[in-house]
């Protein structure tokens, strides 16, 4: 069995990779929620929507998001009305966001609403929150703090990236799908997709149950480097880089992956590629995931790379 810790269009790509390569009960997918919010009276949960419409083969390869063949009328309607429009819902989308609001309101875990919306999608293998408690992450910038989706999307990540927090982490415990992946005699190799690793992996390790599991994981544990030519694929990691004063690279993964991680799949022109920094391997290959095939390409590598580690 194989865990993936994923988070936003990367991860998900990844994910998507692996679920294409692996029988469908050798994946688990376990994934970020600090990205998480209401809006509009509804709970809003990006990254384990991207995760599972791309692994149905649902997902929007135009936006990079959100669902194939969407309409937006809600949006439309919404505007004319003089609603707030800065954050799209879909209308396709909001049938998922509404049955998952009231499914919690009846009781049911985040991880039970997952685990039966993959299911009514046909999607085999495992998804799973990281947690079934809120964490929620908060960015300090040169404008003051800014909840999340203020930041990532109202602001489009303009205002500069000071530090970050993650409230509710402190008290969160892990979801019982991760923690049962992570005890699993099964367990072959932990893998972290090519996700942002402030945004969307530091919220797993913000969380001390799920440190400490992967801190004490008796298997292979590899990165992949979401970082191509000094930049990111999609999305803020670069930028984020920069502004902390460090070069964007795989040789970052190192300050937080550091005790977690035994071999990070990097570009081929990473300057850490085939260097060992803090113990850390870094190995080089395509990390492009142009289509399915790279996904599957790159999965392949990632579980060849995995499994020549001790």
């Amino acid at each position: 069995m194989i865990l993936a810790l994923a988070g936003g269009v990367g991860g998900a790509r990844l994910a998507n990779g692996l679920a294409r390569v692996l029988t469908p009960g050798e994946l688990t997918v376990a994934v970020n929620i600090g990205d998480d919010f209401t809006h509009l009276g509804l709970p809003i949960c990006p990254d384990i929507d991207t995760v599972t419409y791309t692994l149905a083969g649902r997902n929007n390869h135009e936006l990079g998001w959100g669902i194939a063949g969407e309409s937006w009328a809600f949006m439309d309607e919404l505007r004319a009305l003089g609603g707030p429009d800065w954050f799209n819902l879909g209308d396709r989308d909001l049938a998922k966001h509404m049955l998952r609001g009231e499914w919690l309101r009846q009781g049911q875990s985040l991880s039970q609403v997952t685990t039966e919306l993959a299911r009514r999608q046909g999607i085999p293998q495992v998804i799973v929150p990281m947690s079934d408690e809120p964490v929620r992450t908060v960015v300090l910038t040169d404008e003051g703090e800014l909840p999340f989706q203020d930041y990532f999307v109202r602001r489009r990540c303009e205002p500069r990236f000071l530090s970050i927090r993650f409230d509710g982490a402190a008290s969160a415990n892990i979801s019982p799908g991760l923690q049962s992946a992570l005890a699993d005699p099964g367990l072959e190799a932990i893998v972290v997709c090519p996700s942002n690793p402030v945004l969307s992996i530091g919220p797993f390790l913000s969380v001390p149950s799920i440190l400490d599991a992967l801190h004490s994981a008796k298997v292979p544990r590899v990165a992949v480097s979401p970082f191509i030519g000094g930049d990111a694929v999609k999305g803020p990691a670069a930028k984020i880089m920069r502004e902390l004063g460090e070069q964007p690279g795989a040789a970052c993964l190192v300050r937080y992956y550091c005790g977690i991680i035994d071999a990070v799949l990097c570009d081929h022109e990473d300057p850490a590629a085939g260097k060992v920094i803090d113990g850390m391997a870094f190995h080089a290959t395509d990390t492009l995931m142009k289509d399915e095939a790279d996904q599957q390409r790159l999965a392949t590598e990632v579980l060849a790379l995995a499994r020549t580690l001790p």
